[in-house]
């Protein structure tokens, strides 16, 4: 199961990366600062069904709802 989750979390730093023109250091590590990660940790089990836009939109609100600004 770890690596299920393992590679959820690596999917979606991918196309969070893209989205948001990012390196994937760069993505890691706002999602390390901010608790992105934790929370696809904790809650692999129903974020892992989603799409890659509902995924999108509920990182960027989670982030947003932390304070982290996203420029577009």
């Amino acid at each position: 199961m770890e690596k299920k989750i393992n590679d959820f979390i690596v999917f979606c730093i991918e196309i969070f990366k893209e989205e948001n023109k990012l390196t994937g250091q760069e993505t890691y590590e706002l999602f390390e600062k901010y608790g992105v990660l934790k929370y696809l940790y904790d809650g692999y089990d129903m974020l892992h069904t989603q799409g890659n836009g509902w995924l999108m939109n509920d990182i960027n609100e989670f982030l947003k709802i932390r304070g982290y600004n996203i420029e577009e």
